[in-house]
Formats: structure tokens, sequence, C-alpha cells
């Protein structure tokens, strides 16, 4: 825990207290890190610290990307480049350059496809989407007319990509509501006319259903179906259905496990949810009402997102701006609308978050996050839960939630040593992958 809050305050401290907190507050990947905290002696700085973009929330997102080459969603050099091309003076140029190599992409895939050579094609154009993805990452305007566009794009190539690779999967609308969430379900290998078990797994605030491939893939080696999918708040669900995020969590995952019951080949009564990054706070707060469950995996352990975002609003801007907020919501707009004016990244951070809550003001924003709390229900989890974290992930309530359960319940620290101690062991997706994995096949 002292490496966590000293590493923080470093980071915010180094980078500009005020935009570099509020940024994290609204959803960056990752936090940065002082040079000591992670490398060894003599470390010029920690691996992770790429300090190649123009903000050092931009360095954490292509690092994320960068990651990706584990599920064959990235390339090195095609990211790099990419990155190499961003104009840190126009707030526009991140998205842009991303959407240039995810279109030359999809014409390299047509031409491979055109040539016979579908494997090819497919896997040129699964990394299309994931860059798709990448230009509305950074997207400096939620509204923007071509926010649809490239969310269509992306799930176009997406979709291009399993027709033509080998991966057993399809996509699937589950009922919800008055609409449809979007889902991919993969069918474990020969397993669609027996039984066999289901993984659920869903991302948080800014990874999308697609960028669970890993997730599915390695579901699917180990005999098991995977069920992947956007939720309100979401991915495609807020960018084409306008559906912000709830706090009943468990009124978006009981629908979704109907579905999977009725899937062939699911076996109901060994069903995994597993949800990461903010997901990590919502799963549990799900699996406290939704019974059906077997497992329920939180990566990382969160009882109470509220919590998290008052912390980075606290250290961003001070507590008396957050008490303002409640106080006189509308003289904290007031001072929100001077400090976004000056400073674009809590300008983008902001408008991200309120877009994403349904909100208007950032007042509003506050309140709202006020709604994003488990501590009250989560010893009513019944299935076995496993609490990862990871020692320099900043959003991580891993050891509250922990001491909270009162179910059969595991504990997973990832550490320096094994290069997976930042949020969602972004860069080590494969030690990730193994350990979460062995704990699933142990229990499921």
């Amino acid at each position: 825990m002292q490496d966590k809050e000293y590493s923080r305050r470093e980071a915010l401290r180094g980078a500009g207290m005020s935009s570099v907190g509020m940024a994290l507050a609204m959803g960056a990947s990752m936090p940065g890190l002082p040079a000591h905290a992670a490398g060894g002696e003599g470390a010029a700085k920690p691996w992770f610290e790429l300090e190649l973009m123009p903000d050092p929330i931009l360095n954490q997102v292509l690092l994320f990307y960068l990651g990706g080459t584990w599920q064959k969603m990235s390339d090195i050099g095609e990211c790099l480049q990419t990155a190499s091309r961003v104009d840190g003076a126009d707030p526009y140029s991140w998205s842009r350059e991303w959407q240039a190599t995810a279109r030359r992409l999809v014409r390299t895939a047509s031409e491979s496809r055109k040539g016979g050579h579908a494997i090819s094609a497919g896997e040129v154009d699964m990394r299309a989407a994931n860059y798709f993805i990448a230009a509305l990452h950074r997207h400096p305007d939620p509204w923007a007319r071509d926010v649809a566009g490239l969310t269509r794009e992306a799930e176009a190539a997406y979709r291009r990509a399993l027709q033509d690779l080998p991966l057993g999967a399809e996509p699937v609308a589950i009922p919800y509501e008055t609409t449809k969430l979007p889902g991919y379900f993969f069918a474990a290998p020969g397993k669609k006319r027996g039984r066999a078990p289901l993984v659920i797994a869903f991302n948080g605030r800014d990874a999308w259903a697609e960028q669970c491939k890993y997730i599915a893939e390695a579901a699917n080696a180990r005999g098991m179906h995977c069920l992947i999918f956007d939720g309100p708040g979401q991915g495609k669900v807020i960018r084409l259905q306008g559906l912000p995020f709830r706090p009943d969590w468990e009124n978006v995952v009981r629908p979704v496990v109907d579905f999977a019951v009725r899937m062939p080949g699911v076996d109901p009564n060994r069903i995994a949810l597993m949800g990461l990054s903010m997901g990590g706070a919502l799963a549990p707060r799900a699996a406290a009402f939704e019974h059906r469950l077997k497992l329920c995996i939180a990566n990382p352990g969160i009882l109470n997102w509220r919590d998290v975002i008052r912390r980075f609003f606290e250290e961003a801007l001070g507590s008396d701006m957050l008490a303002l907020a409640e106080r006189n919501p509308g003289a904290f707009d007031r001072r929100m609308k001077d400090v976004m004016a000056s400073m674009p990244l809590i300008a983008w951070g902001v408008t991200d978050s309120m877009w994403k809550h349904g909100v208007r003001t950032p007042s509003a924003l506050i309140a709202d996050m006020n709604r994003y709390r488990a501590e009250d229900v989560v010893d009513r989890i019944r299935c076995r839960t496993l609490v990862m974290d990871g020692e320099m992930d900043e959003f991580s309530q891993a050891r509250a939630l922990f001491e909270k359960l009162r179910c059969p319940k595991d504990f997973i620290l990832f550490t320096r040593e094994e290069t997976a101690m930042l949020h969602n062991q972004v860069g080590a997706l494969a030690v990730s992958t193994q350990r979460s994995f062995d704990w699933i096949e142990a229990h499921i």
C-alpha cells in the first residue's frame, strides 16, 4: 500500500497534479510512476514509462495497445509508427492517425481476401478493428458525427475477421430491457453437443468486448465456452445505442445469464463471471444478486468505485473542490468550466465521463459516482470469488473487497518480478491469463 500511495503522489507531482490526477480519475488505463518505484538500483526509468506521447495518459494508452500483440490484435511496429505521427498540439491527431492505420489495413485485408488468403485477411482485419477502437479511445468529442461511423467500421472489421479465422466465434444479440446488447459467443471446439463450462467476460470504462478476445481464446483452449459483451456505458452500446452506465449491474448480468444458459452446449451449473478494470467493481455487485454463477473474478478487486473516483478528484483538485461540488453544484460547475478551458486533458476526461454516465455537468457526474458502491451487498455473494490485485494498480481496492467477502474466496497478487503489477496486468497478458485460468480450471 505504501508503494501505491507514494507512486500516486509522485506521478501527480511530476506530471502536473491537476491534469494527470483528473485524467486518471476519468479512466486512463493506468497511472504513471516514478522511475525508482519499479526499476532496480540505478534504473533510469521503469520499463512501462514509454515517454513517446505528448501526455502521460496517452503513453499508458499506447502501452495498452502494444499489449494487444499477445492476442494478435496489434503489431508493435504499427502501433509505434502510428504513435510517432501524433501531433500533441492537435487534440484530434491521435484519433486521426489511428483511423489512417486502420483503413490502410482494411485495404490490405481486402487485397488478401481477393487473392484467396482468408487467414491473412482475418488477421489483418482483426488489427484494423482494434485500431478503430484506439481511434475512439481518445476521441475529443464523443458526440461528433464520425463516432458512430468509426464504431461501425470497428465492428465490421471484427466480424469479417471472425468469418475468416478459425475461432469458432459468432456475433450475438442479447435481449436487454427494450433493446439488445452486442456480444460474441466463442464456442469451445467440439463441445456444442455436450455441456461445457462458460466464462462470461466484460470490460470497464474504456475497453470494448472485442478486446476480450484473449480471454475467449484462453477459455476455448481449456474446453470452455466464452461469452463477451458490451453493457451500458461501454463500447458499442454507448456509441450506437446511447445507453449510459448504471450501478445496479446485476440488472445487466441477469439477462446475459438468461441468454447464456440457452446457448447450445452451455453447462448452466458451471458459469464464471469475469469483470475487468471498472468491471472489477461491477462484477462483484452483480454476483451479490445473480446466484446462478459458480465463480466470480474481479480484476482488480474494487469495493466502491465511488471512492476510487473521489480519491483521484481530491488529489487532483483538492478536498475543498469536492466539498464545493456537494455544497454548491453551480459554483463547482463554474470553477470546473475555467479549469477545463485551461487544461485540455481535464476537459477530455470530464467530458468523456459525463457522456458515459449520461449527465450534463461535472457536479452531476460527482453525484452519479456516489451510486457506485457495493460494500453493503458483497456479503451476499455465494459463489467462489477470485480477487486480483497488482502491486502498482492504482485503482485496486482488492484487500478491502476480499475482507468483506463471506463466500469461498481466493486472492492473487501480481508482482513487479512477473511484470504484471500494473492495472489489469497491462503489458503482461500472458502472465495474467496463465494465473487467472489456472484458478478457473481448478474451481469451475
